[in-house]
């Protein structure tokens, strides 16, 4: 029975599985739902542009195939700087620069210091009311915000490549929240809340994402164990291509062992999306949103866009050190 697959049943499972962190579906989502945590005068805005900051949730994903600089920005291998809570491990980027060199951090990833980056860029762009690098900014930190909550963005076992568990990196963040998010999750979380400390704020979610990642990696082997092993995996049709994934069954056994962690940390997500996006609204002086210039994106904005979609569109499967 598996036979009459075999061959291409395993190139379309490999061109499936070209997805980072929450993969596309959980980044738009949560772009999408952190718009309904702002405060009113934001909406006007934001609430407008849903369709813009969902779909462009991703493009940092896609720039990955652009640019050389880009990978880095997702991730943070803390365990390589000791043992929690990385005390070694300097906060600010000069001091950690100093401490370990530019080249070092940036081969160990550097999304904590990248998302506070970010953050300056999008509070210019509200300072000089410029609607289409608000909104670019504001999709892409959203991002890097979610990638940072993801326990493997944290580990440099990142894919389970060190203990037999290819392929949990996705496992975690794209088959899970595909299945259960849209049927039994909740995504109703309250309002974004302004950060008086952002650098600390990221930084204590960078710390749990590390401490969950050797759970996300334990429960999955335990499960394995338990699991018969003609039911670990299924054979699904997915837009009329029959694939090899995680069985229904597993995954929900998995997100129940887990006691809801990916919906935790997808929520945490959407609350600190806001949240940003909030904080760099108030410290440009809460512009009025309803009169801003640059409303069109320029023409040099839309080659970027079409470069992104290009190379990601061109992208090899291999080489995707933190899928």
């Amino acid at each position: 029975m598996i036979k009459k697959y075999s061959f291409t049943v395993l190139i379309l499972l490999l061109v499936t599985q070209q997805c980072f962190c929450w993969g596309f579906y959980g980044h738009r989502k949560i772009n999408y739902y952190s718009v309904f945590l702002l405060p009113p005068e934001m909406m006007v805005l934001f609430k407008s542009q849903i369709d813009f900051l969902s779909e462009h949730a991703v493009d940092p994903d896609k720039r990955r195939y652009a640019i050389a600089e880009e990978g880095p920005r997702h991730y943070i291998d803390l365990d390589n700087y000791g043992a929690y809570p990385y005390d070694a491990l300097p906060r600010k980027w000069n001091d950690a620069v100093a401490k370990y060199s530019e080249d070092t951090l940036n081969m160990n990833g550097i999304v904590p210091w990248w998302i506070q980056t970010m953050l300056g860029r999008l509070t210019n762009a509200f300072k000089e009311k410029n609607q289409a690098m608000i909104l670019k900014y504001a999709a892409e930190i959203g991002h890097y915000i979610a990638d940072s909550h993801v326990p493997l963005h944290a580990s440099s076992n990142h894919n389970g490549q060190f203990t037999d568990q290819k392929g949990i990196h996705g496992f975690w963040e794209s088959r899970v929240p595909e299945l259960l998010a849209e049927k039994e999750w909740d995504f109703f979380i309250g309002k974004a809340e302004y950060l008086k400390n952002p650098g600390e704020f990221i930084w204590d979610r960078v710390l749990e994402s590390g401490a969950a990642s050797d759970t996300v990696l334990k429960f999955e082997k335990e499960l394995t164990k338990k699991f018969p092993g003609d039911q670990k995996y299924s054979f699904e049709d997915r837009n009329g291509i029959t694939i090899r994934q995680y069985s229904s069954s597993f995954t929900k056994a998995y997100d129940a062992m887990m006691k809801g962690m990916v919906e935790r940390r997808m929520r945490q997500s959407i609350f600190a999306v806001a949240s940003f996006w909030y904080t760099a609204w108030v410290n440009a002086g809460q512009p009025d949103l309803k009169n801003l210039s640059n409303k069109e994106f320029s023409a040099n904005d839309m080659k970027e866009f079409e470069k992104l979609n290009n190379s990601w569109n061109n992208a090899p499967i291999k080489g995707r050190e933190h899928d």
